[in-house]
């Protein structure tokens, strides 16, 4: 066998019926989906205040606008760390 590691991974893998890939599959799940909504909000909060920066005068829109889209990142984040947790073997 050219690379010795995947089959003790294999023989890992079969040793425990799949259980700690499946671990494993559940902790990037939840990471990626943090990652990705930190990522969000930041975007928003940075752009936010560029954008009250410019125009003062319109800083009640933009801020309310900006705790929407912040609320919807948040509520899809939730659904994906709740997808990753539902994860079956």
């Amino acid at each position: 066998m050219a690379f010795p590691i995947i089959g003790m991974l294999q023989d890992a893998v079969q040793a425990d019926g799949g259980r700690g890939l499946a671990m494993l599959g559940k902790g990037l799940g939840a990471g990626l989906t943090v990652i990705g909504a930190g990522i969000g909000i930041g975007r928003i909060g940075g752009s936010m205040t560029e954008s009250m920066a410019r125009q003062p005068e319109a800083l009640a829109n933009i801020q309310t606008g900006a705790i929407i889209l912040a609320a919807l990142i948040e509520g899809a984040a939730l659904f994906g760390l709740v997808i990753a947790f539902m994860i079956r073997q």
